[in-house]
């Protein structure tokens, strides 16, 4: 074997780490290239802990006003030009503090008086997740508008209801559309609830066990528009639940998103032709020139992918983690960010394309009928005008369906003599069961597809909304 030893730097760490392992733990420890993103809540933070401090007389009371002014003359050049990124001050707050110091002086060092930069950033996390959680609830109350808008105008708009992508039987587009505000209200639902929960401040809980300096957790959590101070220290630096939450929430509507997007990929094909994209969230293609590609729904369908992924990421960082705090959890960031991201990006969109798209009423219609859709009211009809048994009546409309399919028309557009051909108990009044518009009319069960009940729910989605009617 040749000669193990080396001269010069260690060629183990190899590339831009050949320094050795001081470079790699320069960057691997480094979180502020991506919790510079903290800066605003860092800063309200801070100020809300100065003010404290001074109230208590833990610290001077012009050291409190001092490193107020400071703080709002740092919050101002990061608004200005942004957060530098100094990887030997590793992290927002460092950040924060040595340019506080630059600008007042001694003074600054008062600051971290009876906090940890543990229970810092759990503050400073948390008030941002909390944000991300409004912004969500925002912007799907904007998607709630537009789904609730689109289906009050179509709330008679027939079209074929699917189940396996099979037509089913005839419903009404706003009926579709109003299933979707369904899942968008439990979205919502689901973000409320996590608000809830992660409401409480952990600031003051300091490195894991709590302060000796007589703080006043009250304040600084009312300050900070908390609802209560966390209850225990050490669950309160460690506690990453309510990133968690928001993650939970994200990637259920994500799915919801998905699947909204999926429809309008499919009804937006030419074998469908349901609806017609607007050109803002389409694109063309680069040697196709018929073509109108669906790129943003197929990017939010895809984003759900990603959105998942964020949330396993952080279960899998915590799954094994003992209290208190480990250095593992400087990974919670950067899947909470990138999938706030996503998640705006994917709800922006699709409240774009609900309230943009030109719904294509006649294809829809007339795809209801060539599919044979009120195949399921002819059994009906069957059992309750002339009693067959349902068994019965099945094998009965698979005839006339498979006669009326034969002739490339519609159930209602079959001569009285050729159901009769099929079964003599039919008479003249089945037409009137037949038709895509007989068949929605008819289930006006509550919740069901009927137009009147379409425009029920409509109305109550406005009510709940602000809309007006």
């Amino acid at each position: 074997m040749g000669n193990s030893g080396n001269s010069g730097s260690n060629q183990m760490w190899g590339g831009r780490f050949a320094a050795g392992p001081s470079a790699i733990m320069r960057e691997i420890n480094a979180s502020i290239p991506f919790d510079k993103a903290l800066w605003r809540q860092d800063i309200a933070a801070s100020k809300a802990h100065a003010d404290m401090l001074g109230a208590q007389g833990i610290i001077a009371a012009d050291d409190a006003a001092l490193i107020a002014g400071g703080l709002d003359r740092v919050a101002a050049e990061y608004e200005a030009s942004g957060v530098p990124e100094n990887w030997d001050l590793e992290d927002i707050h460092m950040t924060t503090e040595s340019r506080l110091a630059e600008l007042i002086g001694p003074a600054a060092g008062r600051l971290h008086t009876a906090r940890s930069r543990n229970d810092q950033v759990a503050t400073d996390f948390r008030l941002w997740v909390r944000d991300a959680v409004d912004q969500a609830m925002n912007g799907l109350l904007d998607l709630q508008k537009a789904l609730v808008a689109r289906a009050g105008e179509h709330a008679g708009s027939i079209m074929p209801g699917f189940t396996h992508l099979q037509t089913a039987q005839p419903v009404t587009l706003g009926h579709h559309l109003m299933a979707y505000h369904e899942m968008v209200a439990r979205d919502v639902s689901r973000f409320a609830a996590a608000r809830v929960r992660m409401n409480e401040c952990p600031l003051g809980s300091a490195a894991l066990a709590g302060t000796g300096f007589p703080i006043d957790r009250t304040r600084t959590a009312a300050a900070l528009g908390f609802d209560r101070p966390t209850r225990n220290s050490l669950d309160s630096v460690s506690d990453r639940d309510f990133a968690l939450d928001y993650l939970m929430a994200a990637a259920q509507c994500s799915l919801h998103l998905s699947r909204l997007a999926e429809e309008f990929i499919i009804w937006a094909s030419q074998p469908f032709g349901f609806v017609t994209l607007p050109d803002s969230l389409s694109t063309g293609s680069s040697i196709m020139p018929q073509k109108k590609n669906p790129d943003a729904a197929e990017l939010v369908r895809g984003h759900s992918g990603r959105i998942i992924g964020c949330l396993t990421a952080l279960m899998i960082t915590m799954k094994g983690l003992p209290l208190a705090y480990s250095k593992d959890m400087q990974n919670d960031k950067p899947p909470v960010f990138e999938a706030a991201n996503l998640l705006g990006l994917s709800i922006a969109a699709m409240t774009g394309m609900v309230a943009e798209a030109t719904f294509r009423t006649e294809r829809m219609r007339a795809a209801a009928e060539l599919g044979y859709a009120t195949a399921t009211d002819l059994a009906d009809w069957l059992v309750r005008a002339a009693g067959v048994p349902f068994r019965e009546a099945h094998h009965i409309t698979g005839a006339a369906v498979k006669l009326a399919e034969s002739r490339g028309i519609a159930l209602d557009q079959l001569p009285l003599e050729d159901l009769q051909g099929i079964d003599p108990r039919i008479d003249d009044s089945v037409y009137g069961a037949l038709s895509v518009e007989a068949s929605v009319a008819a289930r006006a069960s509550h919740g069901g597809t009927a137009p009147s009940e379409v425009s029920k729910r409509v109305a109550e989605a406005a009510r709940a909304l602000g809309l007006e009617e």
